[in-house]
């Protein structure tokens, strides 16, 4: 196939397909009938020389080589469309809705410095939070049910730093912390040195959004040949400061979260008697939203809040895209 041969209008067709999955939401995104949609992939195929999505029963799936191409045309597209079409987002003037999935702890970090944001620009802007429940909310993403994720996600990272230079999932920093071991002020453990041993034997929280009793700290533990009993699963930072405040239970969270708990005056924090990694808080954001000026913009006030809570001294000052 030759470049001269290919109507760049398809990449258009192309790119809101690999959004959507779906013929008819395609149709819709893009003001064109069902049947238009389809002419363009039959021509987008006829010019490739190939199929670039099998029809199922709940939609369009991609090919390999479509996967591999979108990153690479959405980039272009939203270049080009930055180019064309410079207009920024007037947030004072445009109504728009954000949906933002974190876990409450986070919420209650970013939220209020964030809102102090919506209102000093006396933006037009709605801010759904939704709730996170996984470790790995790229699905959340790529199905288009969420336009931000924050939070911590290593299997994410780790996933994103193996993959090409222009992955379908954007990724910024936000701010870094480290673990601790969160007890009531009067437990009995309060006072002296928590020694893994006296770690190990008492009875354990564990926030976990899956319901799993197993978290990094079982697996650092595992590393020593020692083990804990874990009592308790919670999937809140809030529930889990509530409980701990008036129980024997020990919980490990990031020293960020604790204020979050609303119980900082009843908790204290002891340092970890094992390693542990740190926490990276990233936000996580889909290519298709790259170049929109809603978007960027709600980035921009996401790392601001960041850095207006005060939660680390990595806080990131700037956005890319």
């Amino acid at each position: 196939m030759k470049f001269r041969h290919l109507d760049l209008n398809l990449l258009k067709v192309f790119d809101a397909l690999m959004a959507e999955r779906n013929l008819t939401r395609t149709a819709e995104r893009l003001s064109m009938t069902q049947p238009a949609v389809s002419h363009a992939l039959k021509r987008l195929r006829e010019s490739l020389g190939e199929e670039l999505f099998v029809r199922q029963a709940f939609g369009m799936k991609p090919t390999t080589h479509a996967e591999e191409l979108w990153p690479e045309v959405r980039g272009i597209l939203a270049r080009l469309e930055a180019l064309f079409d410079p207009a920024e987002y007037r947030p004072a003037e445009q109504e728009h809705t954000f949906r933002l999935a974190m876990a409450d702890a986070t919420a209650a970090m970013l939220l209020p410095p964030l809102v102090a944001q919506l209102e000093e620009l006396k933006a037009l802007a709605n801010v759904h939070v939704l709730p996170l429940t996984t470790r790995d909310p790229r699905a959340m993403l790529e199905h288009g049910d969420t336009d931000f994720a924050l939070g911590y996600f290593p299997g994410v990272t780790a996933a994103l730093q193996m993959q090409g230079a222009a992955p379908l999932i954007r990724q910024h920093r936000l701010y870094e912390s480290q673990y601790v071991c969160v007890m009531r002020k009067d437990h009995p453990l309060a006072d002296g040195e928590l020694t893994l041993d006296k770690f190990c034997a008492a009875h354990h929280l564990l926030v976990s959004f899956s319901g799993r009793a197993h978290g990094f700290v079982d697996e650092a533990l595992a590393a020593l040949q020692r083990k804990r009993r874990v009592v308790l699963t919670v999937n809140q930072f809030f529930t889990a400061g509530r409980i701990v405040a008036r129980s024997d239970l020990l919980t490990v969270l990031p020293a960020t979260f604790v204020e979050a708990t609303g119980y900082r005056d009843k908790l204290i924090e002891k340092p970890l008697p094992m390693s542990l990694h740190t926490v990276e808080v990233d936000m996580l954001w889909h290519l298709r939203s790259e170049g929109r000026g809603p978007e960027k913009w709600m980035r921009e006030r996401l790392v601001e809040a960041a850095r207006r809570a005060k939660v680390s001294t990595a806080l990131a000052a700037t956005i890319p895209g």
